[in-house]
């Protein structure tokens, strides 16, 4: 093995009930995987002369995955923000250019290397949460050039060695004005030319669509994902977040990994979700900050066991919260799921809404060594408390990256 980690509290986020604690546990690492999983006295064979590491008691979790962010964008909206507080309308915003079209003007000016400076800033709040795992869309250039742009910076974002990077490709987000009145005009754009060329560059693992009323219909989306599909992408929802289309059951009849939002999806949704093993991604950044009153169904999605994951949904207009740990405790508060769900929201089921439930959000042998390490004492502070540094590091491949002056000695 090439690192061990000695003297932790172990959340190990496997399927079964609970939280499955080890204490007095060590987890042995090789070649950027875990090997070895258990108490300290079991004594894994260590061959070799791995580096240890006491880990000082901390409790570790698989690392946090944010499976639904928009990281990458240029300029801001808070003027937009205290306008609407100060009585103006939104409808008067957006004529006046502000609005997602705020954001796609700003977006298609910046460089590339202005959008990747932006968007690192903004995900150092994530890791500072333990985020080892983060979704980015596009979805605020609307052309061709623009949407591979902003795809490209999501793919740089990844070649770093402490983050990992799923992309979705997200051009149905909204209509542009180049195709105002015309949005079969654009879905034929996003068909037959952004998602070849995303797949052909491989710059797009999923791809995303606005299926809503002010976004597109379920019929315009489902040619969306025929085509992703038809090009070997993995598709995924903003479904029934305003209202309920059917969007839902649509995804994932045809294999959506997830449908986000979901406010407003009905009982025979839920059971779409269950039989297809569609997972439900839970914004509750977005619920806030619009100050919505339509709550997920979550006591139907526990009745259907529908596997739900949690994210910031991070993004200028409606959720521009870089903090995973304020949606779990929003997750509490404001849909009053349990910590356990919280956890498991932003750890296992986070990792199947990627697709990447056989390789992350679980402490087991054979995944990828990404983990968190917590100054804490039990899971349920994570969702518990915020703005505390509980953060002692982050391991992401195997490679220890500290946090708040810990481990200092480690690399």
């Amino acid at each position: 093995m090439d690192r061990v980690l000695t003297n932790l509290k172990m959340v190990t986020m496997q399927p079964e009930n609970g939280y499955q604690i080890i204490d007095n546990a060590m987890i042995g690492i090789q070649d950027g995987k875990i090997q070895f999983v258990g108490h300290a006295d079991e004594h894994p064979d260590c061959h070799g002369h791995p580096q240890v590491i006491d880990c000082q008691g901390a409790l570790v979790t698989p690392g946090f995955i944010d499976s639904h962010t928009h990281l990458v964008f240029a300029g801001n909206r808070a003027n937009e923000f205290e306008q609407r507080l100060n009585g103006v309308p939104y409808e008067t915003i957006a004529k006046a250019g502000g609005g997602i079209l705020a954001t796609v003007n700003a977006t298609r000016e910046a460089s590339e290397d202005e959008l990747y400076a932006l968007a690192m800033a903004r995900l150092q709040g994530l890791k500072n949460d333990g985020v080892t795992t983060v979704e980015i869309k596009s979805g605020y250039g609307l052309t061709l050039e623009s949407e591979m742009k902003m795809l490209r910076v999501a793919r740089r974002i990844g070649q770093a060695s402490d983050i990992k990077v799923s992309t979705t490709l997200l051009a149905a987000h909204a209509l542009p004005p180049e195709f105002k009145d015309d949005a079969d005009g654009y879905i034929d754009l996003v068909c037959n030319e952004m998602i070849p060329v995303a797949a052909k560059e491989q710059l797009a693992d999923a791809v995303d669509v606005f299926c809503e009323g002010i976004g597109f219909s379920t019929q315009q989306c489902e040619r969306v994902f025929e085509a992703a599909k038809q090009h070997g992408l993995a598709i995924k929802g903003h479904t029934e977040q305003l209202s309920n289309l059917g969007g839902s059951a649509m995804a994932a009849r045809l294999g959506a990994l997830s449908v986000d939002h979901i406010e407003y999806l009905d009982e025979p949704g839920v059971k779409a979700l269950a039989e297809h093993g569609t997972v439900a991604t839970l914004l509750p950044g977005a619920f806030y900050f619009l100050r919505e009153t339509q709550q997920p169904p979550i006591e139907t999605l526990r009745q259907h066991q529908v596997p739900m994951a949690l994210a910031t949904d991070f993004n200028p207009g409606t959720s521009p919260i870089a903090s995973l740990r304020t949606m779990m405790n929003m997750g509490c508060t404001l849909f009053r799921l349990t910590p356990e769900e919280c956890l498991r929201g932003v750890t296992c089921h986070a990792a199947k809404a990627l697709g990447l439930q056989e390789q992350r959000g679980q402490i087991k042998p054979g995944m990828a060594a990404d983990l968190a390490l917590w100054q804490v004492s039990t899971p349920a502070e994570l969702s518990y408390r915020l703005g505390v540094p509980d953060l002692m590091a982050r391991v992401v491949d195997g490679h220890l990256f500290p946090a708040n002056g810990a481990f200092n000695h480690a690399n």
